[in-house]
């Protein structure tokens, strides 16, 4: 079997689908599977080895060999028998018809289904509404169209060799010391300012970690996120909470310090879903969107939310201007939920040292 998957376009997404990819490569061990997915997106899956090729695209990259012509040419080169197609895009069903794929799967919305051949029917409640239900278990019902026994909703991520010893330079040339704990924060995504918890607030928050549970801070960014970052641990004033602004930034590098860390504390964006792969215990904080979308079953996460009368809105910008929703999210709230997840963690690892010392 040779199955082309086309990856969605987000990071967050990309990781709640890992449970879907290993559920592919292990109902087809011999077969060939191919990720159709955004270079900026791709080194999410460094370290994994579910698929045998990766083939970059974005509909408007610079190099014409990551365009919508030249992956319908590979494609066809390639010849799949099968494209499971994750986003729901009218583009990523025209191109797999276009590459004259037999067998198309994915749901039918948008008004694409006559393009697929396997079409699945979105969740829905009796008026004919979207239904909010959690995205793992969305895109597993895509695999499970093509007869793939259930692996679990579990997300999964690796890191390379090179993202440990890029972890490793980073944070010793900030200085950080880990022994009492390493928390880090996290204040980006792509979805727009409406997920951001204000700067003042991150601060605050930063600081009494540092100064009452004694852990090292360390503030992760994108490139497009570096001032935000750069000015929460500014308004932390504190020696040990630090930023990684001035770095040279990766995905493998976020992957390999949510992975070391005792506890995260971020917004609702993609960096957020590393902790579940790497089972690092997490705090998040909602406010335009539901919280159903993306569940992941983390026993070890606290989701905190601030109910508002016009959310949550699913909008990328605060249509009313006052940004309530993550504003009046209150700093003790969010403290209380990391100091009790920080607490655990460490009682956890005392227990597991004491136990692997113990005589006998």
């Amino acid at each position: 079997m040779n199955v082309v998957v086309f990856c969605p376009s987000l990071i967050g997404d990309t990781v709640m689908a890992t449970p879907t990819f290993r559920a592919l490569r292990r109902r087809f061990p011999e077969g060939r599977l191919t990720a159709v997915i955004r270079p900026n997106v791709a080194p999410v899956l460094d370290g994994l080895d579910w698929f045998d090729a990766i083939i970059p695209f974005h509909p408007k990259a610079k190099d014409p060999e990551h365009r919508a012509r030249a992956l319908i040419r590979r494609l066809r080169a390639d010849r799949p028998d099968a494209a499971v197609l994750l986003p729901n895009s009218m583009r990523t069903a025209l191109i797999s018809r276009l590459a004259g794929i037999p067998r198309r799967v994915g749901y039918d919305r948008y008004a694409r289904g006559w393009l697929l051949t396997d079409r699945l029917p979105p969740p829905r409640d009796a008026r004919g509404k979207l239904v909010p239900s959690p995205i793992v278990d969305y895109y597993l019902e895509l695999a499970r169209a093509l007869g793939c026994p259930g692996t679990g909703s579990r997300l999964e991520l690796a890191t390379t060799p090179a993202d440990e010893a890029e972890a490793d330079e980073a944070l010793a040339a900030l200085g950080v010391d880990a022994s009492d704990g390493l928390v880090c924060l996290n204040n980006g995504g792509a979805f727009g300012p409406a997920k951001a918890w204000p700067n003042e607030h991150f601060g605050e928050l930063a600081r009494r970690i540092a100064e009452e549970c004694g852990a090292a801070v360390v503030v992760l960014c994108g490139p497009a996120e570096r001032e935000e970052s750069r000015r929460i641990a500014e308004l932390a004033g504190h020696p040990r909470v630090v930023s990684l602004a001035d770095r040279r930034l990766s995905l493998g590098l976020s992957k390999a310090i949510v992975r070391r860390s005792d506890l995260m504390v971020t917004t609702d964006s993609g960096p957020r879903h590393f902790a579940a792969a790497f089972n690092t215990p997490v705090v998040s904080l909602f406010g335009p969107t539901w919280i159903q979308w993306t569940r992941t079953n983390q026993p070890n996460a606290v989701h905190l939310y601030r109910p508002v009368p016009c959310g949550p809105c699913q909008r990328p910008t605060c249509r009313m201007g006052h940004h309530d929703c993550m504003r009046k999210l209150d700093p003790d709230r969010v403290f209380e939920a990391s100091r009790r997840l920080l607490s655990g963690r460490r009682n956890h690892r005392s227990t597991t040292k004491e136990a692997a010392w113990r005589p006998g």
